[in-house]
């Protein structure tokens, strides 16, 4: 190589030293730091990243970024739904969408590439399939589940306090991961604050009411686990077992997720008398995504409603 010519391909640190020819891979670091700056959340920077891989996996990291078509990616998002032999599910799928729009976005608004090949690839229209809820004798035998797992040869109080806990709350995985100790707010009232993670942020800061029975549950949770700050101190996929296993214990037919609690909670908050604004301000919902989301929770609670039907329109 001659002096002060530089190599075919460049890593660049700098996203005006990005060109056509740069690997995708290449790439990652510099978009990963763009939607950083942009306020996205460290749970969406890596699910976007983790798209990106999959698509390296199907065309390859060394393949350079101008290489990428239209018919590239839509091929990409036939494998995963077909080729790939995992599972792919909507929510999955619409992400991925998503994330190759972003992604390609970016490079374009940049003016490095003189196209957007996901400009013209369609998310898939129409709604989600309605959620799998639990019904009140689910609830019950579930409730006496979690209580089961302090009575075995290793007592273990995680499970009460989390069943109790999504069920009186209706929070995220990634909020419940978040909780601290202080985020406990005692009294005759019991609350649970449920911070603000950015700025930008969709989910707003809020206090949410808890059963002061959930307080002693609490309590002989912390008194075995003694945390000093985080409340739960395992992974989230270790509380993803823990609600498996509650739901086996249980005879529940379906297995039991965060999602499945999440909007049983918005049902049996709307079937004992809640207003729908309450209710979207406890989920941390925007009005805007809470229009089709009141639909469905209407829809569970065994109202007649068309679900994807212009406001109103039942």
């Amino acid at each position: 190589m001659k002096q002060g010519q530089l190599p075919l391909f460049v890593v660049p640190f700098l996203e005006a030293e990005l060109t056509p020819q740069t690997e995708f891979a290449n790439t990652w670091a510099l978009f990963q730091k763009r939607l950083a700056k942009e306020g996205k959340t460290e749970h969406t920077v890596n699910a976007f990243t983790s798209d990106l891989h999959l698509l390296a996996e199907y065309a390859g990291n060394h393949l350079a970024i101008n290489g990428f078509k239209t018919s590239t990616l839509e091929d990409f998002l036939d494998w995963l739904e077909h080729g790939r032999g995992v599972p792919c599910s909507r929510k999955s799928y619409a992400r991925r969408v998503t994330t190759l729009k972003v992604y390609f976005k970016w490079l374009a608004d940049l003016e490095v590439l003189d196209h957007d090949p996901a400009h013209a690839i369609l998310q898939r229209s129409g709604p989600a399939p309605l959620a799998i809820i639990l019904n009140a004798d689910d609830i019950f035998a579930a409730m006496l589940a979690s209580r089961s797992f302090k009575k075995r040869e290793e007592p273990d109080t995680r499970p009460e306090l989390l069943f109790n806990l999504l069920l009186n709350t209706g929070i995220k995985k990634s909020e419940i991961m978040r909780l601290i100790l202080a985020d406990f707010e005692r009294g005759q009232r019991p609350m649970l604050l449920i911070r603000q993670v950015s700025a930008k942020h969709e989910y707003k800061e809020r206090r949410l009411a808890l059963d002061a029975d959930l307080i002693t549950v609490l309590d002989a949770y912390l008194a075995q686990y003694a945390p000093e700050k985080q409340v739960f101190t395992c992974t989230a996929r270790n509380l993803e077992y823990i609600l498996e296993a509650i739901g086996v214990e249980a005879g529940i037919e379906h297995k039991l997720s965060f999602e499945m609690m999440r909007w049983t909670g918005a049902v049996r908050d709307y079937v004992g008398g809640m207003s729908p604004e309450a209710i979207r301000e406890k989920l941390g919902l925007s009005p805007i995504s809470w229009t089709e989301t009141f639909l469905k929770i209407r829809k569970l609670a065994g109202e007649n409603v068309k679900i994807g039907a212009g406001r109103g329109e039942e």
